[in-house]
């Protein structure tokens, strides 16, 4: 075996996705549509094939039909005649009868594949986060460290704490204290303003997450990693170094949990940012996905005058019938009729816009056919009776839901 055969994978894609509802109704949260033309999942598995990490398994357990069909259709990419392999692995309850309790759960639940592949590391992966990163850095770092556990960090302000689990370390870089969404969080030693969030990313040698996962099976626990198992670890004086995710000048690399509505819509968002770090353009980091083939966008012009696209992302089989749209994602086969305007917006799949319609500040999922002249974001208090309304007033319309004028 070479380095990197000794390496497997686990991505944890099962959650529900509560926050996220109504967009997660329907589909797992790294199911639910990003950027266009991708699913969340494809930037975890696109940083692993990128990586050169081709040993993953898929652990999914709640809504996951959805996920399951993109997965088979969009990512049999891998060589299986080389022992290459992205398989789906459905809870099975084969331990006892309960099914995922927490994300080391989830693990240990399927520690058969541990011996029955024995790695020498085992990487464990989120599938509802967007970024960019190659994990052969944090592999190098936790061999450099000899360490026993690595987790992947980022550098955030101390005010935003409560939002993450936070990381306490030395001036080492070895972790000495995890604290969940604290509200006086433990700061960088020397920088009193900033913390070190955890990724939800941890790299374990082989034999020491069995030892762990078997420990914390024993327990009355969540059963997760960063809330149990990591300050259980430090109970057991294991060696846990953290891997900071940031660039050359020391700042803070693209990172996003997709974990509410607001944050879904924000990181659809910085895509438009042509300051924003994180370019889906690069050519050097494919981001892979599947989609239906659509013949190119086609824009209209009609008695009204011309079909106009802003500052936008416009995916295949789209017609623009004298419509505009501005600072706005719009996903494949979507028509835009005469008059219409579309602006800060998300619009997935198969959506039809009907003429004259004015729709601001919204996410429309798949298959909504909004009527001529209606509008969307506008009113809030008439939003907020028809629609599902996130924090900071962004309007959901659910999938498929009926719109009336």
């Amino acid at each position: 075996m070479n380095n990197i055969s000794k390496i497997l994978t686990f991505v944890l894609a099962g959650g529900r996705g509560e926050r996220l509802d109504p967009l997660t109704r329907d589909r797992t949260k790294p199911a639910v549509p990003f950027g266009g033309i991708y699913r969340i999942i494809d930037f975890t598995l696109s940083n692993c094939i990128n990586s050169g990490l081709r040993r993953i398994y898929v652990l999914t357990q709640y809504k996951s039909f959805s996920l399951q069909k993109h997965l088979l259709a969009g990512w049999d990419i891998v060589a299986t005649q080389l022992g290459e392999f992205i398989d789906i692995v459905p809870a099975q309850q084969r331990i006892n009868s309960d099914w995922y309790k927490g994300t080391a759960d989830a693990i240990y639940q399927n520690l058969y594949a541990l011996y029955d592949y024995n790695p020498q590391l085992v990487l464990i992966l989120a599938g509802d986060h967007v970024y960019r990163m190659n994990y052969q850095h944090m592999i190098k770092h936790h061999k450099t460290r000899d360490a026993d556990v690595t987790v992947a960090c980022i550098p955030f302000p101390k005010e935003s704490s409560v939002n993450f689990g936070v990381v306490e370390i030395d001036d080492n870089d070895h972790v000495c204290g995890f604290q969940e969404k604290p509200q006086d969080p433990k700061t960088i030693p020397g920088d009193p303003t900033t913390i070190l969030a955890s990724m939800g990313i941890y790299l374990f040698n082989r034999d020491v997450l069995i030892e762990e996962l078997e420990n914390d099976a024993n327990t009355d626990s969540d059963h997760d990693f960063g809330k149990n198992v990591i300050p259980q670890m430090l109970c057991h004086g294991r060696k846990i170094y953290v891997h900071r995710f940031v660039d050359e000048h020391n700042q803070p690399r693209y990172w996003r949990d997709i974990g509410t509505r607001d944050a879904y819509y924000q990181s659809n968002m910085d895509l438009l940012n042509s300051q924003n770090e994180f370019n889906i353009n690069d050519r050097t980091w494919p981001i892979r996905t599947y989609h239906e083939q659509y013949p190119p966008v086609r824009i209209i012009t009609t008695r009204s005058g011309h079909g106009a696209i802003i500052n936008s992302m416009v995916a295949g089989g789209c017609i623009i019938e004298g419509g505009y749209i501005e600072y706005s994602v719009v996903s494949s086969d979507v028509r835009v009729a005469e008059g219409a305007r579309i602006k800060n917006s998300v619009i997935m799949e198969g959506v039809v816009i009907g003429e004259g319609a004015q729709i601001q500040n919204a996410i429309i999922d798949k298959e909504v056919t909004i009527p001529p002249y209606t509008k969307i974001g506008y009113d809030v208090n008439l939003d907020r009776k028809r629609f599902v309304l996130t924090t900071s007033g962004i309007v959901i319309v659910p999938k498929k839901m009926p719109v009336f004028a």
